[in-house]
Formats: structure tokens, C-alpha cells, sequence
């Protein structure tokens, strides 16, 4: 009887928002006058995820290899009602959860990174490298490698390299090799350490260092978020979600999810945006980080050197070093262009939220609901307090992307949470 209705929930397609988009998107620009970036993808992008990246279709079959894995990594990841917190909280209305936590690697990255590494498999490559923040990306990466017996090298943002020590445990158990970024590795990285030599890193700058190993090894890079084909992986999610609910006779009222570059957001609620035109839907980023409302919208770099092709998104510029917000997986400049479209033509709202106000709301989901979830979600249930207490006798149906767990990262919390 499980299997069944795992069968049933788990989606055969992935989705792609673009059809659905209420304007074309705007294409990628070349960043160089030297080189073509958008032919160097070409070079550095399996050939089936460079496809998929610049298709028009709306479903992409998911290969029965690729489905057989997410079996093995925990999917479907549950739904989950928060009565304890609605009982909590007074709330007339009620409250849900997706719980990516419960992946094999605790968060919604492995949706993305199997998929990527299956494709770079087939090709015969020599191996795969990406940046990653907060490590929930670099440990997912490193997993997704192993399983197709690819070898992996990563660039961990400084800052968090040293914040988050277990995650460096976790991607070398997984058999990847994990250096702090900028990093003696690459050109670029001993040139930004030469000029900055105490930089805590940033994502643009760890993105421009995978990019240069990639070409140097002949390896392939694997996209973390941003590009269009980590949010339509990530669509198993919001697609399990719409038939949990479905399954559930429930509605979703409001969603909310936290965005960093915006692959587990927009893998959350764009498979809703078709059928729900009523669903509000509430992007939430860091305080520190305000790409929204200070950012511009505008072609922008992917990354700090301007390897990548420019995209129009908003955008705090490539060149932004945010704080050092133990959040790591939010300290992106950007955010993907699909989502900076719908932000843009007000389909979608967005919120912003202190450490402060995260750090209070996961000690209440901790406390009502035992989860102990990942910073960045700290920030989407953060927004859905602010959202009940503002609508507290509305009766909504609200679904928060609980994006990740959080017990690698203890240390937000100080010596006495």
C-alpha cells in the first residue's frame, strides 16, 4: 500500500515554468567581448542539461534510472500538518509543511544533483565540480557523484568552509574533495587572494573558480540554482506537494519558501502558478541580502569573474560581499531569472526577515514541531509568522518549504539556544 501511494505521488515529468511565464524570458547575454560565455557552456554543461536549460517543452521525462534514485534518497519527502504549531499560535486556519529535510543528505539539493551527475555519467566526463555555500549543495553534489562513480571537486564559500566544519566531513565521506574558496586551485582564486587575502568568499567568486577547474579537467559543472534547469529539477517537489494536498482535500491559500539563488523555491510553488492563480505566493530572502527590494532588474554576471553568461535577474551586483549571515546558502547576489520575472510582474511577493527574527522562529518550530530545521528555512517560517499573526482569523491553508535540517548548523543557536 505505501509503494502505491508513493507511486502515485512521486511525478514521472519534471516541470518547466517558462511556458507558463506571462512574457517570454529574456535570453542570456555574452559577459565577454573576448569569448563567446554562452558557447563556453558548451563546454562546461552536460550536453542533455544544456538542453533542457533552453527548452520550451513543459514536461521533460524523468529517466527511470534517475526516478529509481530518488526512491533511494528519501522520495517522496512527506507533507506534513503543523498542529502543534497552529495550537501554538492561536491560528484559525491551517498550516503545512514539505519537509525536504528527510533526503539522504537533508536537504532539497539531491533533486537536482542526481540528475546532473546521471548526465555527466553518460558523457564518459572525467569528473564534475561546483561552488556551494552553506554545504547542503557540495554534500548533495559529492553524494550524486559517488552514485555514478565520478569524482568531485568542490568550492565551499571561506566563510562557511569555516563556520560549518561537519559539512567538509560530510562531502569527504561522500568521497569529494572540498577546498575554501577563493582558493589556490584556480587562477582566479590565487588572484582574489592576492588582492583580498582575508575575504570570506562568496558564491560569484566560488562559481568563477568550478567554472575555471571545469575547463582545466575536462570535467563538467554541476548548476547548484539560478539556471533554469535546477528549478525544473527541483519541481518534484511542488509537484508531490500539489497531490499530497490533493490526496489531503486541501487547497493552498498562501506558500512560501526561502530564496537563495531560488531552486528550491521555484521547484516549491511554480508547479502551482498554472492551476492556482488565486495561491499568494511569498519569497522570502535574508535582511542581508535584500535583492528584491534594493537589487535591480537588470542583466547582471552569474559569477565574480564574468565567466558565466550575464542574466536578467535582480540583482545586488556580482560584485557584493554580503555579511557573514551563518545562513550561507542565501549570501547569492541574484536570483534566478524565471523567478526575477514573476517577482517583477507581481505574481509573486517577496518578504525579508532579520537572523534575529530566524533564529526565534526555529526555536519555535523546534519546540512545537521537533523539526530543527536548516537556516535558510528558518527564514520562509519566519515569513509564515509574520504572515499568521498579520491573518491570524483568515482560516488560509498555508504550505512553507521546509528546504532543509539544520543539525550540522547548531551554532547559529550560541552557546545557549
Amino acid at each position: 500500500m505505501i509503494s502505491s501511494i508513493n507511486k502515485d505521488i512521486m511525478p514521472e515529468n519534471w516541470y518547466n515554468v517558462v511556458p507558463d511565464l506571462p512574457e517570454p524570458l529574456a535570453p542570456p547575454k555574452d559577459s565577454k567581448s573576448e569569448f563567446s560565455s554562452i558557447n563556453l557552456l558548451n563546454k562546461i554543461l552536460p550536453k542533455e542539461i544544456l538542453k533542457q536549460e533552453f527548452t520550451f517543452r513543459r514536461y521533460e521525462k524523468i529517466p527511470d534510472e534517475v526516478i529509481e534514485q530518488y526512491k533511494q534518497i528519501g522520495r517522496p519527502t512527506p507533507l506534513i500538518r503543523a498542529k502543534n504549531l497552529e495550537k501554538f499560535l492561536n491560528y484559525n486556519g491551517k498550516i503545512f509543511y514539505k519537509y525536504e529535510g528527510a533526503t539522504a543528505t537533508g536537504s532539497h539539493k539531491i533533486n537536482t544533483a542526481i540528475p546532473q551527475a546521471y548526465y555527466a555519467r553518460n558523457e564518459g566526463v572525467n569528473g564534475v565540480t561546483t561552488e556551494t555555500g552553506a554545504g547542503q549543495w557540495g554534500s548533495a553534489t559529492a553524494l550524486a557523484a559517488s552514485l555514478y562513480k565520478l569524482p568531485a571537486q568542490i568550492f565551499m564559500v571561506r566563510i562557511s568552509f569555516e563556520q560549518k566544519p561537519l559539512r567538509k566531513i560530510v562531502m569527504n565521506l561522500y568521497n569529494g574533495n572540498v577546498v575554501p574558496s577563493p582558493s589556490n586551485l584556480t587562477e582566479y582564486g590565487r588572484r582574489v587572494l592576492k588582492e583580498h587575502p582575508d575575504t570570506p568568499g562568496t558564491l560569484g567568486i566560488g562559481i568563477s573558480e568550478a567554472i575555471e577547474y571545469a575547463l582545466d579537467h575536462d570535467y563538467r559543472y554541476m548548476v547548484a540554482s539560478v539556471m533554469n534547469v535546477a528549478l525544473t529539477h527541483q519541481s518534484v517537489v511542488g509537484q508531490e506537494a500539489k497531490k499530497q494536498l490533493e490526496l489531503l482535500g486541501e487547497h493552498a491559500d498562501v506558500l512560501i519558501g526561502c530564496v537563495g539563488g531560488g531552486s528550491n523555491f521555484g521547484g516549491f510553488t511554480f508547479p502551482f502558478i498554472p492551476d492556482n492563480p488565486d495561491t499568494e505566493i511569498i519569497a522570502t530572502t535574508a535582511d542581508e541580502v535584500p535583492k528584491f527590494s534594493k537589487g535591480e532588474y537588470k542583466y547582471d554576471l552569474m559569477d565574480t569573474a564574468g565567466v558565466l553568461p550575464e542574466m536578467r535577474m535582480y540583482s545586488l551586483g556580482a560584485d557584493f560581499v554580503p555579511p557573514t549571515i551563518y545562513a550561507g546558502g542565501l549570501r547569492y547576489h541574484g536570483a534566478s531569472p524565471s523567478l526575477s520575472l514573476l517577482i517583477n510582474k507581481g505574481r509573486i511577493k517577496s518578504d525579508e526577515v532579520t537572523q534575529e527574527e530566524v533564529t526565534e522562529a526555529l526555536r519555535i518550530f523546534a519546540n512545537t514541531q521537533g523539526i530543527i530545521a536548516a537556516p535558510e528555512s528558518g527564514h520562509a517560517i519566519a515569513t509564515m509568522l509574520k504572515y499568521v499573526k498579520e491573518h491570524k482569523n483568515d482560516k488560509k491553508t498555508i504550505v512553507v518549504n521546509v528546504s532543509g535540517h539544520g543539525l550540522l548548523d547548531m551554532s547559529i543557536f550560541g552557546d545557549k539556544p
